[in-house]
């Protein structure tokens, strides 16, 4: 569930910054430090517990709780990412900091040998960690102003694979070896104060894996996250007939070497554009592979990290640690 912990209410309960991973390793240098600081963050230091909220609680030993209706026993880290982990919580705060700040991630094999851990295990951390990314992606504000909406395909380029290995008719937009991802990008707002162009507001995108690029595919996610009659832009494809009907919709035709509209350069669609560029560079050059299992949950972390990119290191990080109930177990990840 989604817990809005506001800017302000962050400066009252945490007003301490992060600019280095050395500071963490400080502020959060053992276990207990670690649980406190979730104690304050999910229950505010009152305990709540995990199996009846309306629960009389009773504390134990080790930081341990139990629970006056069920009779059982649980802790902070119970049916959250931390749950019966056997690595010690310094190690989890340190890799959030090094996921939400690497503007491109950062491979299971880096972190591993960041942490001192198992590939095995540093695979299984960040995909707990991006369980949690699909906070920001999931929630229901709709986006109005000027929106942009663009599809890309990641999956690698068939002219670079093994002779043995190509696939057929691959080229173009074809996504028989590569998964179509749909984004809607909301421009932020600025303002000209004193001759210098003010951002009051940052841009903000939310995007969806899908099986197909077809008008049942990309209609229904552009519906279901913007405003009607709300100004939007996209590309020529035929995906996006009809749109016309619900919004103020631009096309830019990418098919005639059209990238802005010179009679309103307003019409554009190279800040999703742009947003697809650090994707493809992560896909490439950090993971090499995105599996079409887990590639909801690659998209939803970079979601995460453009939306509160405006926030300050130490909020971004408890922001998702506020927001980090979810249990995900090794079975999940790879069962088929």
């Amino acid at each position: 569930m989604f817990v809005n912990l506001g800017k302000e209410k962050f400066k009252v309960m945490f007003n301490k910054d992060f600019n280095s991973i050395l500071e963490v390793a400080r502020e959060f240098s053992t276990e207990q430090k670690c649980i406190e600081h979730l104690e304050a963050l999910y229950w505010n230091n009152k305990p709540v517990s995990p199996f009846h909220e309306d629960s009389k609680v009773y504390k134990c030993k080790g930081n341990k709780y139990k629970c006056k209706t069920s009779g059982k026993y649980f802790t902070v880290k119970t049916g959250s990412m931390f749950d019966n982990t056997k690595i010690e919580l310094p190690k989890w705060f340190m890799a959030i900091y090094l996921v939400i700040n690497h503007k491109k991630g950062i491979s299971s094999v880096q972190l591993g040998r960041d942490l001192q851990i198992s590939q095995k295990s540093a695979w299984h951390m960040l995909h707990r960690i991006r369980a949690c990314f699909g906070i920001e992606n999931d929630i229901d504000d709709k986006f109005d102003g000027i929106c942009e909406a663009d599809e890309s395909f990641f999956g690698g380029k068939n002219k670079n694979r093994h002779k043995d290995k190509k696939v057929e008719q691959s080229q173009g937009r074809s996504f028989k070896d590569k998964t179509p991802v749909i984004g809607v990008l909301q421009r932020g707002e600025s303002e000209i104060i004193d001759g210098k162009k003010v951002m009051l507001s940052p841009s903000k995108v939310k995007c969806i894996a899908v099986e197909n690029t077809k008008k049942e595919s990309i209609q229904p996610f552009i519906k279901s996250f913007v405003e009607k009659d709300t100004v939007l832009i996209s590309d020529e494809w035929h995906g996006y007939r009809g749109l016309e009907n619900c919004y103020d919709h631009h096309i830019v035709d990418h098919a005639k070497k059209q990238y802005v509209d010179f009679d309103n350069p307003e019409i554009h669609s190279n800040s999703i554009e742009g947003f697809w560029g650090i994707m493809k560079r992560s896909y490439n050059g950090i993971h090499n592979w995105w599996s079409r299992k887990h590639i909801q949950k690659y998209v939803d972390e970079h979601v995460f990290r453009f939306n509160l990119r405006d926030l300050k290191t130490s909020d971004r990080f408890n922001h998702l640690l506020a927001n980090s109930q979810v249990r995900t177990k090794y079975k999940q990840l790879t069962a088929q």
